[in-house]
């Protein structure tokens, strides 16, 4: 009677487990920042911008929105620019405070030193099959590269004394490996860049919209005034509108601009941790076939 041999899949099917565990992050800033940004916009465009002391003809009745005029300065003048300008101001803090988190989150997941001289540093262990100090170049890394790497060496490590499977089977768990530390990386990169990318699109027509309500607002106030009077404040009323186009037209332009800075440094280690999956399947196959 012929023996039965256990298949190649079954024992596989034993090395399917993974270190990789996922990291517990919390995002309340996703909800929290952009609220008070819109209440703290409201703040300076009511309380600071428009000030008593910034105007001639204060309406000292106040309210949600008192009606100031004879602004003293330029800068009291956005605040005519109507309950837009708020609006506006508040995006614009939007996009400053979630500049500042990617910027810390990405800065941090770009790990220390030069990616491409990590991986570098890595390859010449591996091929002189030391893991051990490729792992240690992965401590000093500290990014996401470095996790990724590390997660797959340690599933390297492994396989070199798994004495049951091909090494096609092992090469495979080793990238199966690089795959689940990925997943697991590349959310938190790439996590509330859509808000700069929706602010982006979103400031350009806030702004348009302020202008076209202050213009109705300034044609209409024609039909009370007349001769120079009239257009004194059809000038004075498209300047105020205008503010409304300047605040849009610049916020979006910041967002847009640090946007595209951020998917650029994500693109950058994004390479880099495929570069570091194709290095370990590569390395293993290599020397140990």
């Amino acid at each position: 009677m012929a023996e039965t041999k256990p298949t190649a899949t079954s024992s596989a099917a034993k090395q399917t487990t993974t270190s990789v565990q996922p990291k517990k992050s919390s995002n309340a800033i996703a909800w929290i920042a952009p609220v008070a940004c819109l209440v703290l916009g409201y703040v300076i465009w009511r309380f600071v911008i428009g000030a008593d002391d910034n105007f001639t003809r204060p309406d000292k009745a106040g309210g949600f929105w008192p009606a100031h005029e004879g602004p003293k300065s330029g800068f009291s003048r956005m605040y005519l620019g109507g309950i837009i300008v708020p609006l506006l101001i508040g995006c614009f803090l939007t996009v400053v405070t979630f500049v500042i988190e990617r910027l810390l989150t990405v800065s941090k997941a770009s790990g220390k030193g030069n990616i491409a001289e990590f991986i570098r540093k890595v390859q010449y262990h591996l091929a002189n099959r030391d893991v051990d100090k490729a792992l240690i170049e992965c401590d000093k890394q500290r990014g996401s590269v470095g996790n990724v790497m590390k997660a797959g060496l340690r599933k390297y490590k492994e396989m070199i004394g798994n004495t049951e499977l091909a090494t096609d089977q092992k090469v495979l768990n080793i990238q199966k490996e690089v795959e689940e530390a990925t997943a697991l990386e590349l959310p938190m990169l790439e996590k509330n860049l859509v808000f700069l990318s929706t602010i982006a699109s979103v400031a350009t027509l806030l702004g348009l919209l302020g202008t076209v309500i202050g213009m109705i607002r300034s044609f209409s106030a024609l039909g009370d005034a007349g001769g120079g009077e009239a257009a004194q404040k059809l000038s004075q009323g498209i300047s105020e509108a205008l503010y409304n186009t300047a605040l849009g037209i610049g916020t979006s332009a910041i967002a847009i601009i640090c946007y595209n800075i951020f998917t650029t440094k994500i693109d950058a280690i994004t390479y880099g941790i495929d570069e570091s999956g194709f290095t370990l399947t590569q390395s293993f196959a290599a020397n140990y076939k």
